[in-house]
């Protein structure tokens, strides 16, 4: 699975960015599909995810409720919608695939095998 991530940019507080995951090279509707961040000096932290076996989503207490993490199958790609944005969502975002990973480790990024590049969001105040 090759995945190209975009949509990053810099954005007021309280503004809105929607980040695109464009996926190839597998069947997009069997991958569990989710994004991580990572804020500089930190540990890659989970942000959402799709689950691949019910199409349930989840995700962080910290964005539940201003992101909403969605796919189009037709396209093979994931987003992320991000409203209300705070200065502590600055980070890199990261789309992660997996096909077979199990739901107990979809909040792990350890356990995703696919990666992409990663695209900088960068929210002032």
């Amino acid at each position: 699975v090759q995945l190209v991530e975009s949509g990053g940019g810099l954005v007021q507080a309280g503004g809105s960015l929607r980040l695109s995951c464009a996926a190839s090279g597998r069947s997009f509707s069997r991958v569990t599909m989710g994004w991580f961040r990572q804020a500089p000096g930190k540990e890659r932290e989970f942000v959402a995810v799709l689950w691949r076996s019910t199409g349930n989503t989840y995700y962080s207490d910290s964005v539940k409720g201003r992101f909403t993490i969605s796919r189009d199958n037709l396209k093979s790609e994931l987003y992320l919608q991000m409203n209300n944005l705070k200065p502590e969502d600055t980070g890199v975002y990261y789309c992660a695939a997996d096909p077979t990973i199990i739901f107990s480790s979809i909040f792990d990024s350890r356990q995703y095998d696919y990666w992409g590049q990663g695209t900088q969001v960068t929210v002032s105040s």
